[in-house]
């Protein structure tokens, strides 16, 4: 599901640069071929989620990231003070709060992305603000997308345990160790 996800963000980012740029729309073209994919990967967005929700692991780890808890709080307390130790169960809190931010953030996307498609919906009033959200949100998307890119190219055990599903035991105990007991 995250690479799915991962898939069709990364098409969404690529082609809106391409319809917003006029340096990479003249160097891509075919402006009809790259709405027509920017449209598409941005409505089939939530696919992955929603057929995740047969799997029961799946929906565990929803439940995990729902939950807000005094080792959370601590947690963020000690990442803005910038200390080593911070407790964390499967999710620590800033992962926690990236899919809060991110389910939302497609959410509003898809909404302000059908008013500006379906141009005989709304008033364009509507559709005016829609498309100002719309720019503005996938400005942060960006930006919050190459942090969490980012992240995941300096933790290659982290990235090893989304592939594989195991971590090795020691990162298991220094970043996750609430989950671990």
């Amino acid at each position: 599901m995250h690479r799915t996800t991962a898939v069709l963000m990364g098409v969404c980012v690529a082609t809106a640069a391409c319809l917003y740029l006029p340096q990479l729309a003249e160097l891509v073209g075919r402006r009809t071929l790259v709405v027509t994919l920017h449209e598409w990967s941005g409505l089939l967005l939530p696919a992955p989620f929603l057929l995740g929700l047969a799997s029961r692991a799946f929906r565990a780890d929803l439940s995990r990231l729902n939950r807000f808890g005094a080792h959370d709080r601590t947690w963020l307390r000690a990442a803005l003070r910038r200390q080593p130790e911070r407790p964390a169960g499967k999710f620590n809190a800033g992962q926690k709060l990236w899919a809060a931010w991110l389910a939302g953030a497609v959410l509003v996307m898809l909404g302000t992305g059908l008013l500006m498609w379906f141009t005989h919906l709304a008033p364009l009033v509507w559709r005016t603000g829609s498309t100002f959200v719309h720019d503005w949100l996938a400005l942060a998307l960006g930006i919050v997308l190459a942090g969490h890119i980012g992240m995941a190219v300096g933790d290659p055990e982290a990235r090893r345990g989304m592939r594989t599903g195991y971590v090795r035991r020691d990162w298991a105990a220094r970043e996750h160790g609430e989950w671990l007991d």
